[in-house]
């Protein structure tokens, strides 16, 4: 019994040794990290679009043009691509505002509304890209069947779907590991500010 006594002193001495973390040193950890992940999302979002812009233009060549006359959808490719840069540039606000939202938070109620409003709008963006992809690979089927010869039209229907395949995989693949890492860091800040409200 003499050193059972003698644990529980010794337990008592050490319990305030521990440092302890009050509930307000835990929201302001968890908002300075939510803060830091939406700014990631934001510049990731502007990397990714400067990367795409590139490409777009280093595609569009004088044959793309030629093609795209022939077709008769010049106009159509144009106010398509038009369209789709307004809403990404779109998106980046978005992104942007949220991280300024989440800066300035100060209420655990309002910051976990905020890291929920964050999540939806990475999740809408990722849908839209897929949109995006889905729209490209069928313009590019349609263009096949009403404009190539016959024989040629079931070998470029299937590199179609071929590179379509290859792109969906990469896109996720990307999106799976970048956004996919930020967001699950999100939804665990959210747990924890969860946790600490009940």
């Amino acid at each position: 019994m003499k050193e059972l006594d003698l644990l529980k002193k010794d337990w008592k001495k050490n319990t305030h040794s521990f440092e302890q973390i009050s509930e307000s040193e835990i929201h302001v950890m968890t908002h300075k990290k939510s803060s830091s992940i939406v700014k990631w999302l934001f510049i990731i979002s502007i990397i990714e679009f400067l990367f795409w812009s590139v490409l777009f233009l280093f595609q569009d060549d004088d044959k793309q043009q030629e093609r795209l006359q022939k077709y008769g959808i010049e106009g159509l490719v144009f106010w398509l691509n038009v369209v789709n840069v307004i809403i990404i540039v779109g998106f980046i606000y978005l992104f942007y505002k949220n991280f300024k939202t989440i800066s300035a938070t100060d209420t655990t109620h309002r910051l976990m509304e905020n890291i929920i409003k964050t999540r939806k709008t990475v999740k809408y963006y990722l849908w839209y890209n897929y949109f995006v992809l889905i729209v490209n690979g069928s313009i590019s089927i349609v263009l096949v069947l009403l404009y190539s010869e016959v024989v040629d039209k079931s070998d470029k229907i299937i590199t179609i779907l071929g590179q379509f395949m290859l792109w969906s995989v990469g896109l996720w693949l990307f999106y799976r590991i970048v956004y996919g890492i930020l967001l699950k860091k999100l939804y665990q800040n959210q747990n924890e500010l969860e946790k600490n409200e009940g």
